[in-house]
């Protein structure tokens, strides 16, 4: 059986349709029309409208039926709204837009994780953003999915300290192997001491690499607490 949101059609369909729109017209804000502009304002509206999933033919119909007038309206609304906060707010990893991972492979390979963690002040117990948080592997970076995710990767306010990875597979001789694969987390922040916190993740080969997001497999590592240059976080007797 297969859920379908019927939004996400319509969205994609507004959203290139704004941008080509205003491309064609020279608008002199637009500072970008690139594909993952478009797929960011794609998910800024579908994060703000509510879905309409349908599993059969019957749903689809009942849907074209409907007078949606109005949700046209506020679709095309957002866009622009969207249009305007993804022009203005450019992503770090937005320079490296055409370095996309494109891996075609159909081998066996170890598929990792996210890996999902925050970063807070130790003193105060609130996120701290500006960290840099480094993923290592035998000493070395730790090699990304796709340039959407970035290593270092640099906490922000706006995800309240969270940081996440998702490390490139790595190729098996076949699948149904068991590897245990360690890493090095290494987190610093101006005027904080810096730390690292090693990890092992067991792992059994996949007939293939994984190449579409799964957000119910993520690991959660450990949070992480970061205490001023000198601070003295030793407890009274």
């Amino acid at each position: 059986m297969n859920v379908h949101n019927l939004m996400e059609e319509k969205v994609f369909k507004h959203v290139n349709d704004f941008y080509d729109q205003m491309k064609n017209q020279n608008v002199s804000w637009l500072s970008c029309d690139c594909e993952h502009c478009r797929l960011d304002t794609a998910s800024y509206v579908l994060n703000r409208i509510p879905p309409k999933y349908v599993v059969s033919g019957r749903g689809v119909s009942h849907n074209v039926s409907t007078d949606d007038t109005q949700l046209k309206a506020d679709i095309d609304a957002l866009v622009i709204e969207g249009i305007q906060a993804i022009s203005n707010a450019r992503r770090p990893y937005h320079a490296q837009k055409n370095n996309k991972n494109t891996d075609n492979s159909e081998n066996p390979a170890y598929n990792f994780p996210t890996f999902i963690g925050a970063v807070y002040d130790g003193g105060t117990f609130e996120p701290i953003a500006g960290a840099k948080v480094v993923l290592k592997q035998n000493n070395e970076l730790c090699e990304m999915v796709d340039y959407t995710w970035q290593n270092p990767n640099t906490t922000s306010a706006l995800t309240k300290g969270v940081f996440s990875f998702w490390v490139k597979p790595i190729c098996a001789e076949k699948s149904g192997e068991n590897q245990v694969f360690n890493f090095t987390i290494e987190v610093s922040a101006d005027g904080f001491e810096t730390i690292s916190y090693d990890f092992s993740v067991p792992l059994v080969s996949d007939s293939q690499p994984q190449r579409a997001l799964n957000s119910t497999y993520s690991l959660k590592v450990q949070d992480f607490y970061l205490f001023p240059v000198g601070f003295d976080n030793s407890m009274d007797d």
